[in-house]
Parts: structure tokens; sequence; C-alpha cells
């Protein structure tokens, strides 16, 4: 995951949220599924076995170098 770095928001969140930076890497490297969204941003999202199912996404800022990861949160809108 050289290739990323943290915003300090993703960070709280991820803290805050009790998401490991291992689920990140996980998502981030093999995600169930990708969205491309108008504004930029690539959302990679994926089912954490370990929260029962929960669907963890993950948003990047591709456009910068090393790409950015803004947010992660368990996502209530996915369904499997």
């Amino acid at each position: 995951m050289s290739n990323y770095c943290f915003s300090i928001h993703a960070l709280s969140m991820a803290q805050e949220r009790d998401i490991s930076h291992e689920w990140i890497r996980k998502t981030i490297e093999d995600p169930d599924y990708t969205e491309l969204r108008e504004d930029g941003t690539m959302h990679y999202v994926s089912a954490i076995p370990e929260r029962k199912g929960k669907f963890l996404r993950v948003i990047v800022n591709p456009s910068v170098h090393p790409q950015r990861i803004i947010t992660v949160f368990f996502d209530r809108r996915v369904r499997k």
C-alpha cells in the first residue's frame, strides 16, 4: 500500500470506527467492486467477514501521488 497515504480525516475515522489498516489495504487491493465517481474519486467496497459482512467503503483521490485515502466507513446503503 506504499502508493497510498492517509488524510488526517481518514486516520481519525479509521480509529473512531475501529477499522483496521489491514481491512483498508485488503479493500483497496482486492475490492468486491469499485466505483469511479463524477468528482474523480475512486470508491473501493468490500465485505468484512470479521464485521458480520458489513461493507467497508474506502474513498481515494487517485489524482495525487501518492494517492490519498480521503475517508473510510461501513456503508449501510450497500446490500449483498
